[in-house]
């Protein structure tokens, strides 16, 4: 696996830098892109205000996405992933609430 490096992915029209490797950047591009598309459908189409209630509503129905769709045996791989995403999110926000 290579060094990870600094790339920029876009949700709700603000951007932010995750590390990853080379081999990772795709999948996380394409991830980042179908959560920006989901926000955006929850900005849309509902009454949540606030991009923080707006990321949590599209990750619980990105959840129960996957789980419906027969996810639910391979869940403690799930969770375990989840939670790593969880966690470098969580950096980038602190990273960015910083540079403001």
């Amino acid at each position: 696996m290579s060094t990870p490096r600094n790339i920029e992915i876009n949700l709700l029209g603000r951007t932010f830098k995750v590390a990853c490797s080379k081999e990772e950047e795709p999948q996380l591009l394409a991830a980042a892109q179908y959560l920006d598309s989901k926000m955006r459908d929850i900005r849309e189409n509902s009454k949540v205000i606030g991009v923080e209630r707006i990321a949590m509503m599209a990750g619980l129905n990105i959840a129960h996405e996957l789980l419906s769709q027969g996810g639910a045996s391979r869940e403690p791989e799930y969770r375990e992933k989840l939670h790593a995403l969880e966690n470098i999110l969580d950096q980038t926000l602190a990273d960015q609430d910083v540079l403001f």
